[in-house]
């Protein structure tokens, strides 16, 4: 197969043999590819630094329709330097990328989806909420698991105007005069349900910054978690260290002396 130059952004890595690596790179031209990197493992290799977990940049390599791919050399690359620095934002960018992973098939093109997880991570490494930017990420990423929540109006009878609820049977909000249809709703705080309907259609390359105060930030957490734990039926890793680190927080918080 050619060499091929490609835009990319490294997923994970994993030893295989003595001195080999399997690279996972999210690829602008390809989708998720896992690539071998001979000699990665090596201290002087080229390819050591380059291949790193949040490195990006310009790599070549030939992308096989079966079995292993294989990555040959890396032309320019970066490390998102505050995230990896960051403990909550590196936390919050390894769970994006363990979402991409499993919402797109391996050499699956992304389209305009790099872009957004690009922007994300950009976006990150400037300093900016990691937890709302995500969020963003998961609510437009509910599409991916057969998922398509109305959020900014009443999915019964269309008003947007009432207190709102989250209803898992019926697949969206229900306004006030429709919350006796499911009992167990989800009611939310008008803030948070007007963050639901903006941040579903935010195009993370268009905004600098989404402010949100710390309750609407825990409504959005325990709605969206709920969705991807009930409904999504996802349960990764990288999503419950996110969440044990709130828990450390919240405990902090409440009692500062003894912590």
């Amino acid at each position: 197969m050619p060499i091929q130059r490609l835009s990319g952004i490294i997923m994970s890595q994993r030893a295989y043999r003595e001195h080999d690596l399997l690279v996972k790179i999210l690829t602008k031209q390809a989708g998720p590819v896992m690539f071998l990197a001979r000699g990665a493992k090596r201290p002087r290799a080229k390819l050591a630094g380059a291949v790193q977990p949040l490195c990006h940049g310009q790599y070549l390599g030939s992308i096989h329709s079966h079995g292993l791919s294989y990555l040959t050399a890396v032309d320019h690359y970066q490390m998102y330097r505050h995230i990896a620095d960051d403990l909550l934002a590196n936390a919050y960018a390894t769970y994006l990328l363990a979402l991409v992973d499993v919402a797109f098939d391996d050499r699956q093109v992304l389209g305009g989806w790099y872009d957004q997880v690009k922007a994300a991570l950009e976006l990150m490494e400037k300093g900016r909420d990691p937890q709302i930017i995500v969020n963003v990420m998961e609510i437009r990423l509910l599409g991916r698991f057969g998922l398509a929540p109305v959020w900014d109006r009443c999915v019964i009878c269309g008003r947007s105007d009432l207190a709102m609820a989250f209803s898992e049977e019926f697949g969206g909000m229900l306004c006030a005069n429709h919350w006796s249809q499911d009992p167990r709703c989800l009611h939310l705080r008008q803030k948070t349900a007007a963050y639901l309907a903006l941040l579903a259609r935010i195009d993370l390359r268009r905004v600098d910054a989404i402010d949100v105060d710390s309750w609407t930030k825990a409504d959005l957490r325990q709605l969206i978690d709920t969705i991807y734990d009930d409904e999504a039926g996802l349960h990764l890793k990288s999503k419950r260290y996110i969440q044990q680190m709130h828990e450390w927080d919240r405990r902090l918080k409440l009692n500062p002396r003894k912590n």
